[in-house]
């Protein structure tokens, strides 16, 4: 299950070139999708093997003079909320403010664990000057330099060791024996109408299974033939709508239903199509590898439909979300109770297609003679032969390709590969990594 990491600390301490350093040092060295874009406001990084959401909350102060403390506060209060683990950063050249000390108070009465990082500490008058922000009540600081990046190994120690330790094998195949199923999206595109009309008719089958260690109320739902967990984002707990925090809040609410499910259901308002935010929410649920349906509520609302109205717009959705765009649509409309148990099926399906294996030989037998036959262009004069392929024993589809030059072999090569290997197995709706790995 993931972690959320949240930074917090007055403006500028320099929270975002932390959240930079931490999430691009990630992106450099694992990711091998192209093209993400990530919301500055969130992203995903590891560190001695562990994986983790470090979340910004910088973006989201207001900026008029009267209410900056207290949106800043109300920030820090809502990523106490939905955090595991929190690093509280002040800086070393302005030395302890009233703003700094506000939010020390705040953090040493909540019990979740903070880490106190120390900013611009790079020489050691500076290191000296650190001393001072014992103070604060808060533990030993650890001293790091974002900008140059001295230091942030030891905070990134600090912050694994803070995270709640790792539940063992059998505890999580246990845990992923029922599918869970999240519903995500913008605010208002019909999340909360589409969980209370698959829970609403029955309410005797539905047991809320609390306990769940971030009281995510995970709903039990089991008729029509049917059985899994679903993840509910929607209304859970109804803050004031400060639209800051509304939608700091459901940036949160969003990452953690993401991490805790298998398949994540993509609401978007048929009226409005897809948006920057849409696309952030899909390219989240892309990074951490969990099967996506998306389903276009509200399709009552368009009007003239032709024939053709609804294959038009599953195209241009596919074009906006390529490369990986083998994703099913499905439209629906919650209030006229239309497809949604299809949008359901679609999900549990998709949760079926993660868990499906391809035995090695199946697979060279279908694709060495495609890259017999369309083998990598040859770069400088150098010929890339790919000698065979694997499966990985990873809990989703990873594919392992083993060459002689992998460092050659380029993305469209990749997604050639990937093309042809859903062409033959049903991965419909999962992310799909592609390794190069030297023979």
């Amino acid at each position: 299950m993931g972690n959320i990491v949240a930074i917090v600390g007055r403006p500028n301490v320099g929270k975002s070139t932390l959240f930079n350093r931490l999430v691009g040092m990630r992106q450099a060295i694992v990711d091998a999708t192209e093209g993400t874009t990530r919301d500055r406001h969130y992203g995903t990084t590891d560190w001695r093997g562990r994986e983790f959401t470090v979340v910004d909350t910088g973006g989201f102060t207001v900026n008029s003079e009267d209410v900056f403390e207290q949106a800043i506060c109300r920030q820090v209060a809502l990523a106490i909320e939905e955090a595991d683990s929190l690093i509280f950063m002040v800086d070393v050249e302005t030395g302890i403010t009233d703003l700094d000390q506000t939010m020390a108070d705040m953090l040493r009465r909540q019990k979740k664990p903070v880490i106190l990082a120390v900013n611009k500490v790079d020489n050691t008058q500076r290191q000296t000057d650190a001393y001072e922000f014992y103070a604060l009540g808060l533990g030993d600081p650890i001293t790091f330099s974002s900008m140059t990046g001295s230091g942030t190994g030891e905070l990134m120690d600090a912050v694994v060791e803070s995270l709640p330790a790792e539940q063992p094998e059998e505890e999580k195949a246990e845990e992923n024996a029922i599918p869970k199923i999240a519903i995500v999206g913008r605010p208002n595109v019909g999340k909360s109408s589409l969980t209370n009309a698959l829970l609403g008719e029955e309410r005797n089958i539905v047991t809320p299974i609390a306990g769940t260690t971030r009281d995510a109320i995970h709903s039990y739902y089991n008729k029509f033939g049917m059985e899994f967990n679903l993840v509910d984002t929607a209304g859970l707990r109804k803050k004031q709508k400060v639209t800051d925090d509304l939608e700091f809040y459901s940036v949160m609410r969003t990452i953690r239903a993401i991490e805790d499910c298998d398949t994540a259901i993509l609401m978007l308002d048929a009226s409005l199509g897809v948006d920057a935010q849409d696309m952030n929410i899909f390219h989240l649920i892309v990074k951490n590898r969990k099967g996506c349906v998306i389903v276009v509520n509200k399709w009552d609302t368009i009007p003239d439909k032709q024939s053709n109205t609804t294959k038009e717009y599953a195209e241009n959705i596919r074009k906006k979300l390529a490369p990986f765009n083998d994703v099913p649509i499905i439209f629906t409309s919650v209030t006229e109770k239309q497809r949604i148990f299809d949008a359901l099926k679609t999900a549990l399906k998709v949760c079926d297609n993660r868990k499906r294996r391809v035995p090695t030989a199946e697979l060279n037998d279908f694709i060495l003679p495609i890259i017999e036959q369309t083998p990598p262009p040859s770069i400088k004069g150098k010929y890339i032969r790919i000698k065979y392929a694997m499966m990985l024993p990873t809990p989703t589809p990873q594919f392992a390709f083993f060459v002689n030059l992998p460092q050659y072999v380029k993305d469209p090569y990749r997604r050639f590969l990937e093309n042809r290997i859903r062409s033959q197995w049903d991965f419909s709706g999962v992310p799909m990594q592609i390794y190069f790995r030297q023979k």
